[in-house]
């Protein structure tokens, strides 16, 4: 067994270990002034660079508008807050259609399209099965679940068991399951920061929440954004790839510190919402580059649970931009969709 406070230092968000690094390009500067935002939001930070060009955009205004949106979003996508409009949704019984916003809709169904493009292995009620290992907010003192313990909450795991009904936008819960969209709520907000900008004139931008990217426009260099993409903290500051990033989305999953030893076994906080149990591959990380940041974000946790073998078999199949690192011995091992050739860029 291990200390709590191990446990704590082992399991800290994984943004400690895998790194994008906004890189600073030399180049004839765009007239204008670039300005940042950052702040607190959904449990973690963001962070927001956008080009003044005129010098006529209302800043204030801007930050408002922003804050507020991510408060909104925050709202209804939390599992934290009991009022939230998700929590109203996994509370609401099952076989009852439950009215969803327009946002809370949209992501759902981004949701149910990486479920079934990543066949299952992206899968927002997963939940309870992280809590029965011991990942979720509760110490269970690395204790290994039962088989029995294991099949009894896979009867309410998928998001397969969540019926969509258009014509009122409402949502029915075919089982009593828990939808829990930490691990494309970021994304999701990233894309939604990024059509407010634009919405307020602003082309320019790059918005960071929680690690997960969407690119507008080019930088205040007049080059496209460029993404350093670190290597884990066994090296770190060790620049794996550099990404070029105008009007697209980068997302990385991560799992190499993240886990509990019980007995010589290494479990991993990834939890395949297929078997309810760890994954046992050597995916460090995954970094997806795709034009929407909420599927970024999903699809870089369902590679996640796939693997290196089978999630590039299937970004290949699906020409989606996506970079692996896998831990062999003391060593990362690279490789790469062809589709991410187009955003790699010489240090």
């Amino acid at each position: 067994m291990v200390s709590n406070q191990a446990i704590n230092q082992r399991t800290r968000p994984l943004v400690a270990s895998f790194l994008f690094v906004l890189l600073i390009v030399q180049g004839c500067s765009k007239a204008g002034e670039e300005v940042l935002l950052t702040g607190p939001t959904m449990g973690t930070t963001y962070s927001i660079k956008y080009v003044d060009i005129t010098g006529a955009i209302n800043q204030a205004e801007v930050g408002s508008n922003v804050a507020q949106l991510l408060d909104y979003l925050d709202g209804a996508m939390s599992t934290y807050q009991d009022q939230s409009e998700l929590n109203r949704l996994n509370d609401s019984p099952v076989g009852d259609p439950f009215p969803v916003s327009s946002m809370l809709w949209q992501v759902l169904l981004i949701a149910e399209q990486v479920f079934d493009e990543t066949k299952g292995a992206f899968d927002p009620t997963v939940g309870p099965l992280v809590d029965l290992w011991g990942f979720g907010p509760v110490d269970t003192d690395d204790r290994v679940p039962t088989q029995i313990e294991i099949d009894a909450l896979l009867a309410d795991v998928g998001f397969n068991y969540l019926k969509f009904i258009p014509f009122t936008q409402s949502v029915e819960k075919l089982r009593d399951i828990r939808i829990d969209l930490s691990a494309i709520a970021k994304g999701f907000a990233a894309e939604r920061v990024a059509d407010l900008l634009v919405d307020m004139g602003i082309t320019d931008f790059l918005v960071e929440i929680g690690g997960e990217l969407r690119g507008g426009g080019v930088n205040i260099a007049g080059q496209p954004w460029r993404i350093a993409v670190e290597a884990p903290a066994l090296v770190r500051g060790e620049i794996k790839k550099v990404i070029s990033l105008t009007d697209m989305g980068v997302a990385t999953s991560g799992d190499y510190r993240n886990y509990f030893e019980t007995d010589g076994v290494r479990y991993s906080h990834t939890i395949d919402p297929r078997t309810g149990r760890p994954i046992v591959h050597n995916l460090a990380s995954v970094t997806v580059v795709v034009e929407d940041a909420t599927q970024a974000d999903a699809l870089a946790t369902g590679y996640m649970v796939l693997g290196q073998r089978e999630a590039l078999l299937m970004a290949n199949h699906d020409g989606v931009a996506a970079f692996f690192l896998v831990k062999e011995q003391e060593q990362f091992v690279e490789s790469n969709s062809r589709a991410l050739d187009a955003y790699i860029k010489t240090q």
